[in-house]
């Protein structure tokens, strides 16, 4: 009989402690907490910005043409040199030289008659083309070579026709090359005529230390459409809005672990910030940045490390 007290003693107690373990291991509402990372507002110069095609081309190429009947002698260029002014670019002996020039000599050596006509480049630039080689028998005013302008190179930019007012005369562009270069530029000229499909205009940019660059090379232009200075401005991803894009708040750390709701309006905006013009934050105060969708207006958060 006392055995049978004992054993239903004991499984009364424990009966009425198993609520309270219950009880102890559910977490408080309180105690649930968001893990979330922080961000700070920063003051930087915003930009909105178009990223166009140039390319490089010579506009002007020039014609080295022969200034007699006769037969090319010598040759002094190759494809793709680049020749300056006053170069010597082939030798030609007129066909009456070719015929009695040794006849002539031989009866008054003091004649000294050879017949030959050196023809020179009168521009810098690259040999494009070239059409005769030794030994080729060329006509008065027959093309030789073709030689672009050297002073002719430059990008042409297509740029849509609500654009012009960014590409005016004089303009600063630079052009960034496909190898990482920046090469300093500005508007030479605007073309007269719009494409009828693209609706684009063409834009002539003059490069500084080009070198020498090959024609259809591709690069990129830079058109800056609007700039801000001391902006204000938090990444996109910290700022919130409603289905209907018409509000917009963040959410601010009041101190380690809460969090609440902070109207704001935004301004200017780019690829990746947002500008922020009202309410003006304080240096140092900790905006959410990831973790911050669907909170209440007023939260409990938990900081994940190393990202403050």
């Amino acid at each position: 009989m006392m055995r049978c007290l004992l054993s239903g003693g004991l499984f009364f107690l424990v009966a009425c402690q198993h609520p309270k373990k219950t009880e102890a291991e559910a977490p408080a509402a309180d105690d649930v907490r968001t893990p979330v990372t922080v961000t700070e507002v920063a003051t930087t110069t915003l930009q909105t910005y178009v990223d166009l095609n140039a390319t490089s081309a010579f506009l002007q190429s020039n014609f080295i043409k022969a200034t007699a009947n006769g037969y090319i002698k010598q040759v002094h260029v190759k494809l793709g040199q680049r020749v300056a002014p006053g170069q010597t670019a082939f030798v030609i002996r007129t066909k009456e030289a070719e015929a009695l020039g040794n006849t002539v000599n031989r009866l008054d050596p003091s004649f000294h008659f050879t017949g030959i006509i050196p023809i020179r480049v009168t521009a810098a630039g690259y040999i494009q083309e070239l059409h005769h080689q030794p030994g080729d028998y060329v006509q008065d005013g027959e093309q030789l070579a073709v030689l672009t302008d050297a002073n002719s190179f430059g990008f042409i930019l297509n740029i849509p026709y609500e654009l012009r007012t960014y590409a005016a005369p004089g303009t600063a562009l630079d052009v960034t090359l496909p190898d990482g270069r920046r090469l300093p530029g500005k508007v030479a000229r605007v073309l007269p005529g719009v494409d009828s499909v693209a609706q684009t205009q063409q834009v002539l940019l003059r490069v500084d230390n080009a070198g020498m660059l090959p024609q259809n090379l591709i690069g990129r232009v830079r058109i800056t459409r609007s700039q801000k200075q001391g902006a204000q401005s938090l990444p996109k991803a910290a700022v919130l809005s409603d289905e209907a894009q018409e509000n917009f708040w963040v959410m601010k750390m009041i101190d380690s672990i809460t969090a609440v709701k902070v109207p704001v309006v935004r301004g200017m905006e780019t690829s990746d910030r947002v500008e922020i013009v009202r309410p003006q934050f304080a240096a140092g105060d900790r905006i959410i940045l990831t973790g911050n969708y669907g909170l209440p207006d007023t939260a409990k958060v938990i900081i994940q490390k190393g990202t403050q």
